[in-house]
């Protein structure tokens, strides 16, 4: 049987020209996503240490959006048209294909990790190995911004997203499971639906200690 990272990177192989027509300016009515990013942004530079991974980045946009903002961003998806779409896109940029669950970044090495609607289609189970190595790469006092889809009850719920599978999730649970992995939640930022799912789009801001 094929993983679900197979069935996932097939699924954005797949849909790359479209994806990216779609979503590479999404942000621009997406106020509050943006905000949360640049926030995200300005503590990083706080730390001192602006190098920053965006995992599950896509066609690329966010992690030049996160090089406007003064990081050091590199981007790294389990899709390789993704990465390739990505690399013609932003040519002065790094992108190379992972898995979120096997980086392959030192340990300690980055002042922040992005996380943009990338860990949505990752099986509940296997999300804490997931945010274990979210927390191995980030340096101490590294930040991880993670946004999700929230849901008011009290299980994760899966849902047939556009491009593949994907699950929602309560937030306090989810912030529980950033506990698990040793991170501190210390902002969270819930909204109202932007489709007909009605799911609460949910921006979570964690530091490693």
């Amino acid at each position: 049987m094929l993983s679900h990272q197979d069935e996932t990177r097939a699924a954005y192989d797949g849909v790359v020209d479209l994806y990216a027509s779609m979503f590479t300016s999404q942000l621009e009515t997406r106020p509050f996503a943006r905000n949360m990013i640049a926030t995200f942004a300005e503590l990083v530079r706080a730390t001192g240490n602006l190098r920053v991974a965006d995992v599950g980045c896509g066609p690329g946009h966010l992690t030049a959006m996160l090089h406007d903002l003064g990081l050091d961003a590199f981007g790294l998806d389990l899709s390789p048209a993704m990465v390739d779409h990505a690399r013609r896109a932003h040519p002065a940029l790094r992108f190379d294909e992972a898995r979120m669950e096997a980086l392959a970044v030192e340990d300690g090495a980055l002042g922040g990790v992005l996380a943009h609607y990338s860990i949505i289609h990752t099986p509940p189970g296997e999300l804490p190995a997931l945010l274990a190595e979210q927390m191995r790469v980030l340096a101490p006092g590294g930040l991880l911004l993670v946004s999700l889809f929230g849901t008011e009850g009290p299980e994760p719920v899966r849902f047939d997203h556009k491009v593949t599978p994907a699950y929602s999730w309560p937030v306090d649970r989810f912030a529980g499971l950033l506990a698990a992995a040793g991170l501190v939640t210390f902002a969270r930022l819930l909204h109202d639906p932007a489709s007909e799912r009605g799911f609460l789009d949910t921006h979570l801001l964690a530091r490693r200690p």
